[in-house]
């Protein structure tokens, strides 16, 4: 008692459940409706208060192409009945009324297509023009506005002038073709038939070219005179070729006969009926040419929609006989082949849709599978973007009846979505059947996946057959990883929701996936310090090209200074001689001996001095690098000048010579300074200046050479 009360307490539930859910539908279908009810009245209004004045038709509407298509009917009217009421009489007197009426209504849709014509609107660099003055201009400067204008005089006031049966006064309204091409091309851009639209076209063309035919035969029998002779139009007073359906069909079916080059036609006598019989010929050569080569166009475009069902069947064909296929397998190929031409399977989707630019293609992919694809378990809840590149990449393919999709223990490079037909799980013996799969299932999607620690190395686990004809899609590997490298995230939603899936199957190696994940660590580490000692490559290379830089400017600096020594090298020794050349002037005049004496003693202290210079002056390399980078071209002309100027005071006079020798050897013993030869001679005490304000030592070598001249000086004063 208790289980069949609680039996009916839950029934009166989901009965209230449902009665609850009932009226929710219906009170969002009445929202709905009323909401289309405003939509409509809004449509409504906005067409009654549409602004004729800067009404514009876009030419990509659909207006425009219905308004093409009504304006097929009153250019061929005038194409087909203004000449045969011009040479038929009989019939243009026979329904005057009907035929001034259509004539006029005719008239009127010209006028108002020019309106439309006005109003239409262009595209100017993508943008379609919607300014009425701009428009109106293009259209007065056209070439469009003088044909229509031409087509819309009005010829009829000719009718006082010639009689109301010559309608030929109206000849200027043919001018209007144009138009009927262009509702043509439209048709045939928008028709799911093109073949036979273009086959249709081409009769209606043939027609009208044996209508004219046929009524310029009519005149010309009536010019020469009806029943003349055999080629003619048998005579009237014939009771059998006296209405006007029998006038009318009887010259249709000659100039039918003529164009088509099919009976015997009767020979014609006079020279108008040669003249129009080789004219009729000529233009039966061009008729059957263009019959033959849009007839032959057909035919190849047939043929070309049925290679997309017959994948090149042919060959196919042939490779089986030329290899001697056994006939079982060649059967079931064939009937492989029967199957989809008998339910028009399409194999080669992608082939088709390539011209198609990328965008549509992708609408067309997703308005067609997107439905299948968003059914598929791991595909659930991922990006609408992954999806439609995913869309892309499906390829459709059709199995036999007990054809295998896939063996236990194959690697999975694909997955699978059914999306017609019944696959049966069986077992190692393909007898015993496991589970039937039916539409929008799916199988292979772990294999693709790649997902680490799977115990089944991407392998497949079971036996898939089809049990009849079987449509599926199938997604490779490849297509996968190339999509999900665009969408991190989504690659690794599908990996968790992979591993999810081996964790419930007891499929997944949770030690292994582990030693992989710090193995990714180690690898992304590794990736990282990569990164780091590329920038650290950079950078040095940077270094080297600063270092290379400042090499070469140093090394310029040297050559500078090189010359800028080189030039104060030549100098000095004209000075040195002017000086010898005062100083013997002096001597002569205080006595002979003492100035010999003096000379000797100054010619050896200038070769000590010049010698000296002469080092400096040279830039040896040991000199430029002990000074350091910080010493400058001003420094060693100051050095070289104090150098001059020592000389010439210590050559002056020997007297002041040896008052400062001694004075800087007092200097020196009190300093402490125990270097040889410190206050020896004159000169060295301009070298004792520059080293105590510039703060550097001479050189040992250039220190010894100027110990060596001094002691040669004192030996030779003494």
């Amino acid at each position: 008692m208790d289980k069949t009360g609680d039996v009916s307490i839950g029934g009166n539930q989901w009965q209230r459940l449902l009665r609850w859910q009932r009226k929710k539908k219906v009170s969002e279908e009445g929202e709905d409706g009323v909401k289309d009810e405003e939509k409509r009245n809004t449509n409504l209004d906005l067409k009654w208060n549409v602004n004729w004045k800067e009404w514009v038709v876009d030419p990509a509407e659909h207006f425009y192409y219905v308004w093409l298509q009504v304006m097929i009917f009153p250019v061929v009217y005038n194409w087909v009945i203004i000449i045969l009421r011009t040479c038929f009489t009989t019939i243009a007197l026979s329904y005057l009324p009907v035929w001034l009426t259509l004539d006029y209504l005719a008239d009127l849709m010209y006028l108002v297509d020019m309106v439309i014509t006005v109003h239409t609107g262009y595209l100017d660099q993508g943008i379609l023009i919607k300014d009425v003055t701009q428009l109106r201009k293009r259209y007065l400067h056209s070439r469009s506005f003088l044909r229509d204008l031409v087509s819309l005089l009005p010829t009829d006031f000719l009718y006082f002038v010639f009689g109301i049966q010559t309608p030929l006064v109206r000849i200027n309204r043919l001018v209007r073709i144009p138009r009927l091409n262009e509702a043509l091309d439209r048709m045939e851009t928008r028709t799911s038939y093109p073949n036979t639209f273009r086959i249709s076209k081409l009769m209606i063309y043939i027609f009208v070219l044996i209508h004219w035919n046929a009524c310029l035969y009519f005149a010309l029998s009536s010019y020469i005179g009806f029943g003349s002779d055999r080629w003619v139009y048998p005579n009237m007073t014939n009771p059998a070729f006296a209405s006007m359906r029998r006038q009318y069909f009887y010259c249709f079916w000659f100039s039918a006969q003529i164009f088509t080059t099919v009976g015997d036609t009767p020979l014609p006598k006079r020279e108008e009926e040669y003249l129009f019989m080789i004219a009729d010929l000529l233009i039966a050569v061009l008729v059957f040419a263009s019959i033959v080569g849009n007839v032959g166009n057909v035919i190849t475009s047939l043929r070309d929609r049925d290679n997309v069902f017959f994948p090149d069947h042919e060959l196919v064909k042939a490779y089986l006989r030329s290899h001697h296929i056994s006939k079982e397998l060649r059967q079931r190929i064939d009937s492989w082949y029967q199957h989809l031409h008998i339910n028009k399977k399409i194999m080669r989707e992608n082939e088709i849709l390539e011209q198609l630019p990328v965008h549509l293609r992708t609408e067309i992919a997703v308005s067609v599978h997107l439905p299948t694809l968003s059914k598929v378990t791991i595909f659930q809840r991922c990006e609408k973007s992954l999806l439609e590149e995913l869309v892309l990449k499906l390829t459709p393919q059709v199995f036999s009846p007990g054809e295998y999709v896939c063996r236990k223990g194959d690697v999975g490079h694909e997955m699978y979505i059914i999306r017609e037909g019944k696959l049966a799980v069986v077992a190692d013996d393909g007898v015993t059947e496991f589970a039937v799969l039916t539409e929008s299932n799916f199988f292979g999607e772990i294999s693709i996946l790649n997902i680490k620690g799977n115990k089944s190395g991407n392998r497949r686990t079971a036996n898939i057959r089809s049990i009849g004809y079987s449509d599926l899609f199938s997604l490779s590997k490849e297509d996968l990883t190339d999509v999900l490298s665009e969408f991190p995230a989504a690659k690794r939603h599908l990996e968790e929701k992979g591993r999810q899936i081996l964790t419930k199957m007891g499929m997944l190696e949770e030690s292994r996936e582990r030693e992989e994940g710090e193995a990714e660590k180690v690898e992304t580490k590794i990736g990282r310090l990569e990164s780091k000692l590329e920038i650290l490559q950079t950078k040095l290379a940077r270094l080297m090209s600063e270092l290379e830089s400042s090499s070469r400017k140093m090394q310029a600096r040297v050559e500078q200074l090189e010359w800028e020594v080189a030039a104060v090298e030549h100098r000095l020794p004209e000075d040195g001689e002017g000086e010898r050349e005062r100083g013997r002037g002096r001597g002569e005049g205080v006595g002979g001996e003492v100035g010999r004496e003096r000379e000797e003693a100054e010619g050896e202290a200038d070769e000590g001095l010049d010698s000296k210079v002469n080092k400096q002056g040279r830039g040896e390399d040991g000199d430029v690098t002990k000074e350091g980078d910080g010493e400058s071209t001003n420094s060693t002309k100051e050095d070289v000048e104090r150098m001059v100027g020592g000389d010439k005071c210590g050559l002056k006079d020997p007297e002041d010579r040896e008052k400062k020798r001694e004075d800087d050897g007092e200097k020196g013993g009190e300093n402490g300074d125990n270097r040889p030869g410190k206050g020896d001679g004159a000169e060295i005490d301009l070298e004792d200046e520059k080293e105590e304000k510039s703060g550097e030592r001479e050189p040992e070598e250039r220190r010894e050479k100027v110990e060596e001249d001094s002691q040669k000086d004192e030996e030779q004063n003494k």
